[in-house]
């Protein structure tokens, strides 16, 4: 979603129900990525509060590690961002493409 800086909202609904705006984000020195921090970014890309662009370079984040971060929200919630279960459902979506 392409966001317009004139369209961009002032604050979007976090991963938990609360209201995020740009001052109550992560920090850009962020290196303690658990997952509600995860989940920030990830509500603040998908609402336009933050472009990807602006979220790759304000937490150093790779493209891909930004896009795996999206896609574990997609399709597991929360829970798909928790670093010891990533490997897990990686496997379980590529053996459930694998059988359709």
């Amino acid at each position: 979603m392409i966001h317009d800086e004139t369209e961009r909202p002032d604050s979007v609904i976090g991963p938990l129900g609360e209201k995020l705006e740009r001052d109550t984000l992560p920090p850009p020195n962020t290196s303690r990525w658990v997952v509600r921090r995860k989940a920030e970014v990830v509500a603040a890309v998908n609402g336009g509060l933050l472009t990807i662009t602006e979220a790759c370079e304000r937490y150093s984040l790779t493209l891909e590690e930004l896009a795996s971060w999206q896609r574990a929200v997609e399709r597991e919630g929360m829970a798909g961002l928790r670093a010891t279960r990533v490997q897990h459902y990686r496997q379980m979506h590529e053996r459930q493409g694998r059988n359709s």
